[in-house]
């Protein structure tokens, strides 16, 4: 297992594997749409980073980091792929993004998910994020606001 920048030949596994959980869960909104459909100009141009978890070379995971006008990093697009969930991958996955947010020199990871995800709840607050007060966001399924300040 290993977890690497992306690159140009992830973005067909980065689309389905967010695809395939938010489909799961929830229905692809036109936010999803717009950074699926281009990670390179939506999130890696303006400065954000994707990072893949690979397992022999297939693509079993991901997640992003997208700036945030505060300075921050928004953590976004996190997911496993169904046959790697409750093996660590999740936590290895965002300790990536602490470790990129604190290399980078961000004051926090933001994130943005929902109360019925208690697998992610629990892998976020015992990884440091606190809750927030909700606020706007283009994502009608987000209804939990996080944070992580270095």
């Amino acid at each position: 297992m290993e977890i690497v920048e992306f690159r140009p030949e992830h973005a067909a596994a980065f689309k389905a594997l967010n695809e395939a959980w938010i489909g799961k869960y929830f229905t692809l909104e036109p936010k999803d749409r717009e950074v699926l459909g281009d990670p390179q100009g939506k999130i890696l141009a303006p400065g954000g980073r994707i990072f893949m978890a690979l397992k022999d070379g297939e693509a079993v995971g991901c997640a992003a980091l997208l700036k945030m006008p505060d300075g921050g990093s928004e953590v976004a697009k996190m997911t496993v792929s169904e046959g790697m969930r409750g093996s660590g991958l999740g936590r290895l996955l965002m300790q990536r993004c602490i470790d990129a947010g604190a290399d980078d020199g961000v004051p926090r990871l933001y994130l943005e998910t929902n109360s019925g995800l208690a697998p992610a709840l629990g892998l976020y607050r015992a990884m440091g994020f606190k809750d927030l007060a909700p606020t706007d966001t283009p994502y009608v399924r987000a209804d939990v606001f996080m944070e992580r300040r270095y």
